[in-house]
């Protein structure tokens, strides 16, 4: 706890020019703990409405899902699950397997894909796989499917930026991102993480 403590205290001066919120300033500082890396404070990026959109999603026992197992381990099930909330993660699927082979898409798509209505009034939370993200936004476009969050911050040199700059660019759905290639699974899950936190301590 001494050293959580004294890395916030030293991530506070690189936040304390951005005009956060108190809680938006707990996500920032939880994921740039997670990266190691004060760049981030310039480049994360947090709709208005998505942690109160995030928060209420948690509290109403809303479900979470993610593109790859990474992120579904690290998101703190067990708080969650006091709210009646579970993660899923379908990217090894069988069935999914199939279906991204009938497709031609990336497993990471088709998971997406098969989750469907159930991404609806749910917290979306992608770290790995961009074109995970190109289809969740492709959901949301043509198939009016409506996720009540959606923390996308995939990492690469490939499609990573693009993604999250399409997700940056929509207004339909809150989001959480990061700009350029850097992000991650741990980014995603701190994100998260930070959220439950905010909302366990606060009951």
């Amino acid at each position: 706890m001494e050293i959580e403590k004294r890395s916030m205290e030293i991530i506070a001066p690189y936040l304390k020019n951005l005009n956060l919120t108190d809680e938006e300033t707990k996500v920032y500082s939880r994921m740039i703990h997670a990266a190691g890396d004060v760049d981030y404070a310039s480049i994360i990026k947090i709709s208005s409405k998505a942690i109160d959109a995030t928060k209420k999603a948690i509290q109403n026992g809303k479900n979470i899902f993610t593109d790859v197992e990474m992120v579904r381990t690290g998101i703190n099930k067990r708080t969650l699950s006091k709210f009646g909330g579970e993660v899923f993660c379908k990217v090894a699927d069988e069935e999914v397997k199939k279906l991204a082979e009938r497709e031609g898409i990336t497993r990471s798509m088709a998971a997406m894909r098969s989750f469907g209505e159930e991404l609806n009034g749910s917290i979306v939370a992608i770290g790995n796989a961009p074109t995970a993200l190109f289809e969740v936004l492709r959901l949301v476009r043509e198939e009016k499917i409506l996720p009540a969050v959606i923390v996308g911050i995939p990492v690469g040199f490939v499609g990573a930026a693009d993604s999250k700059k399409a997700l940056a660019d929509q207004n339909q759905i809150p989001f959480i991102t990061v700009e350029g290639t850097k992000g991650g699974s741990p980014i995603a899950v701190a994100a998260i993480n930070a959220i439950i936190y905010i909302l366990n301590n606060s009951r």
